[in-house]
């Protein structure tokens, strides 16, 4: 016949024994060398375990972790087939180990370049030949779910990046205070994204020269760019488009007169001027001017060749055209218009 009571009075497991101890040493209110002599424990060794149940039960809130069976050998990485999966399927499309890990730590896979190393030769892939930039932007696209993006809290994590160069003018921005004139501006934030991280963001993306947000997705694994914007991983190509809706010309125009204004305080200006250049279209029955490229219209078309200067201090805005009348030069003196006009003619 079983005895239910041996059970609980003579413990075989380690974590029972260890639970049965500590009850009658918290509960019972026995002393530490009582428990120990009825557990066949030596004195400093239950004292350790008190200390140890004490750590433990302060880092996990009492969750009951520390009597869990510990079970001795190498654990199994539970997501060990995920990772494979992502590698051999992002390996197929010809990324390198060093994307293969990017993507991996997007995703919240902490793996080494010599584990996919190891991954990919278990599986019969070669190293991949050297390519250049180009080919290397040209990748087939590979659907994997990024992290959603949110503000880093800066705790100690690894990971590797190609764009810690970003990280080189974080000091700048701050010298200058150009975080602060973001961050004192218009431009649209909510909840979960700041100004300042929005900004910055377009920013990583400008300096990291990525021309067009959606014909390279890979930007939003990279940690290295996500942490130049204070955030984890930067935001998907979706958000981008809606943000630059939100922005509006007097948002530009308030946070450029204030940059310029740093400017000025900081030594950094002379005699300036802001120029824009535009082509201005002829529609007009006889076609005596030769064709040159709008991309305002994505095309060429008969037009003039337009220089614009503007004064910052002023608010003048000057005009310089120039035409091809059978392919002889035509040249206008420099004319003052309005900004209206300015205005007008680069719409």
């Amino acid at each position: 016949m079983i005895k239910f009571l041996d059970f609980f009075l003579q413990p075989v497991s380690v974590s029972q024994k260890q639970y049965e101890a500590l009850r009658m040493y918290y509960v019972e209110k026995k002393k530490a060398a009582e428990v120990a002599e009825r557990f066949g424990y030596k004195y400093r060794a239950f004292t350790s375990l008190i200390a140890d149940f004490k750590k433990d039960t302060e880092k996990n809130n009492l969750t009951g972790k520390f009597f869990i069976q510990k079970h001795a050998g190498r654990h199994r990485n539970e997501d060990e087939n995920k990772i494979k999966d992502i590698a051999v399927k992002l390996r197929k499309k010809n990324f390198s180990i060093e994307d293969i890990k990017i993507s991996l730590d997007a995703v919240g896979y902490k793996v080494s370049e010599n584990s996919i190393y190891l991954i990919l030769k278990n599986e019969g892939f070669a190293r991949l030949p050297k390519r250049s930039k180009q080919q290397k932007q040209q990748l087939e696209d590979v659907k994997i779910i990024a992290e959603k993006t949110s503000v880093l809290s800066f705790e100690q994590e690894n990971f590797k990046t190609s764009s810690g160069g970003l990280l080189c003018l974080l000091p700048y921005i701050q010298q200058y205070g150009i975080d602060k004139i973001i961050s004192n501006s218009s431009y649209p934030q909510t909840k979960t994204l700041p100004r300042l991280q929005s900004i910055l963001s377009f920013l990583a993306l400008k300096l990291s020269n990525f021309r067009r947000y959606g014909s390279d997705d890979m930007w939003c694994m990279d940690r290295g760019t996500g942490l130049f914007a204070g955030l984890n991983v930067l935001p998907k190509t979706t958000w981008f488009s809606s943000y630059s809706d939100r922005v509006t010309t007097n948002m530009n125009v308030d946070f450029l007169k204030q940059l310029h204004k740093t400017w000025l305080e900081a030594g950094l200006l002379g005699d300036t001027a802001n120029l824009d250049f535009t082509t201005i279209p002829y529609w007009g029955d006889d076609g005596h001017l030769e064709n040159n490229w709008s991309g305002k219209r994505n095309k060429a078309l008969a037009s003039m060749l337009s220089v614009l200067a503007h004064d910052p201090d002023t608010g003048i805005i000057e005009s310089s055209r120039q035409a091809e009348f059978h392919r002889k030069p035509l040249t206008e003196p420099c004319v003052k218009v309005s900004p209206h006009t300015a205005l007008l003619i680069q719409s």
